[in-house]
């Protein structure tokens, strides 16, 4: 998704979200049996005292929580454009979390956001954008229930280091 945003300054948000998927595909990789899914991965990592992949799974889960709070924003608000609803969804997810050196790196790629008609444009015809809004809209959901079930586990006690 972030790649149809087409702005190199979307580049460091790609590769954070890339390397955190890559701290967790690597646990899961070196001890299989113990991590059937997510919350076993993490549950049997921070056992071992480590948190490399939970850390990840954590900003992972912060920055698709992102994602989805921008495209529901934007969905949602119809004279909205891209870079509106984009601030607003890191101002309430990624932002708190960040130190004063990234902010303006995230700053700046919120800034370099497409106009919303080319975005959309991009995601299907302009004749089937009814289309693209239901599947979108339907893609969502499923992104948003997702990043729920993973905030509501690592948000347990038993998942802090």
């Amino acid at each position: 998704m972030l790649d149809l945003l087409g702005s190199m300054a979307f580049n460091p948000v790609k590769n954070d979200m890339l390397g955190n998927v890559k701290k967790v595909r690597d646990r899961q990789l070196a001890s299989p049996a113990d991590s059937s899914n997510l919350q076993s991965l993490v549950l049997n990592e921070l056992k071992t005292k480590k948190h490399t992949a939970t850390e990840g799974l954590l900003w992972l889960t912060r920055g698709l929580d992102f994602t989805a709070q921008a495209l529901r924003h934007n969905t949602s608000n119809s004279s909205d454009e891209l870079s509106t609803s984009f601030r607003a969804a890191y101002t309430s997810t990624l932002k708190p979390h960040h130190s004063f050196l990234v902010k303006p790196i995230f700053s700046a790629a919120m800034s370099a956001t497409p106009y919303k008609k080319d975005f959309y444009a991009k995601l299907g015809a302009e004749s089937d954008q009814g289309k693209v809004r239901e599947e979108l809209g339907r893609w969502l959901a499923c992104l948003e229930n997702q990043v729920g079930v993973l905030k509501d586990f690592l948000g347990k006690k038993e998942c802090k280091w």
